[in-house]
């Protein structure tokens, strides 16, 4: 029987990229525009999408230069429709048109456009970050829950933080039922990569194979 370390080691190998380091998200700097970016992303991830549509919507909008929620609030709905449209989003394009749009209203009338003073606002505390995320227009529970996976690597007090998914996935793995177990495998610094290798590892339905070849 495969041990907890082969089975990260392969785990890790196969799967361990975070989204934020897919889609060329600088997350680690903490700035106003990539933890946007993130935040764009974390919304469109939260879809019945698949993760490959999510990541080109996300990809295109950033390509069209809406990197920032007051370019995303200054673009027009029906430039979101189509890019939107075009990566897959048929059918809920002008929702999630609409959503963006709204969302990065709120960002700049709230918050100034800056996450950080979200961050301030709550004080720091995990559970009242969360809820003001998802007082963003599109931002549910999970698009919550994803932003804080990778952001976590430069907002301290979430760590350790895991959602469902990556959960779901190490517990059939048997690496841990919790975040704390799961943080006790790895460095802090390398804990938002087993996150997100423990997701994609559940979207690509890779854990069977992760084991045999652990």
């Amino acid at each position: 029987m495969a041990s907890k370390s082969d089975i990260l080691d392969v785990l890790l190998a196969r799967h361990g990229k975070t989204f934020c380091s897919e889609l060329g998200i600088r997350i680690e700097r903490n700035e106003p525009a990539p933890l946007f970016q993130w935040l764009v992303a974390s919304n469109l991830f939260s879809t019945q999408i698949s993760f490959e549509h999510g990541a080109q919507a996300a990809r295109d909008l950033f390509d069209e230069g809406l990197t920032t929620p007051e370019k995303m609030a200054e673009s027009r709905w029906e430039t979101r429709v189509g890019i939107l449209n075009s990566a897959g989003y048929a059918r809920m394009d002008e929702k999630y048109s609409s959503y963006l749009g709204e969302m990065s209203e709120q960002l700049i009338e709230t918050y100034d456009g800056d996450l950080r003073n979200l961050r301030e606002a709550a004080e720091q505390d995990p559970e009242e970050e969360i809820a003001r995320l998802k007082a963003f227009e599109g931002i549910s529970k999970s698009g919550a829950s994803i932003f804080c996976r990778e952001v976590q690597q430069v907002w301290d007090e979430l760590h350790p933080f895991a959602d469902d998914k990556a959960l779901e996935a190490a517990n059939a793995l048997d690496l841990g039922e919790d975040a704390r177990s799961l943080a006790k495998l790895v460095d802090r610094e390398d804990f938002p990569r087993l996150v997100a290798a423990l997701v994609r590892a559940g979207l690509e339905n890779d854990i069977k194979d992760i084991r045999d070849a652990a």
